[in-house]
């Protein structure tokens, strides 16, 4: 499952939700993934981020190397948020689910790919 910058700064403030989810994801055996991208929007004081800090060295971030189909799917959709667009052609590269906090932004970029497109599960 590809994770959104909310869910790692539920990760970060350590709510109660994200705690819940890291333990069934984890009974679940669901590997949690994010990108690179995500993390900048979600990394702001590092030496008071121990908590992310330590989450992040427990998960795959993806870098952003496709940036020809990311801009596609922006033109595609008339939309302009490259993170998010990242995150749905990552998802869609490696066959996962997405966990965003904005699941309308996600669904629009998703939409246009058809049968290939990720499914988007609202966080929280």
């Amino acid at each position: 499952m590809i994770l959104d910058a909310g869910f790692l700064i539920s990760v970060d403030r350590s709510e109660r939700a994200a705690h819940a989810f890291l333990a069934a994801a984890s009974r679940s055996e669901v590997a949690l993934q994010t990108t690179h991208p995500v993390v900048a929007q979600a990394w702001r004081a590092g030496s008071r981020q121990a908590r992310l800090a330590a989450f992040l060295k427990t998960i795959v971030i993806h870098p952003l190397d496709d940036g020809r189909p990311v801009g596609q799917l922006l033109a595609q959709t008339k939309t302009s948020d490259v993170v998010d667009a990242h995150v749905v052609i990552t998802a869609v590269r490696l066959g996962h689910d997405i966990l965003t906090g904005d699941p309308d932004d996600l669904t629009t970029l998703s939409a246009v790919l058809g049968p290939a497109a990720p499914t988007v599960h609202s966080w929280p």
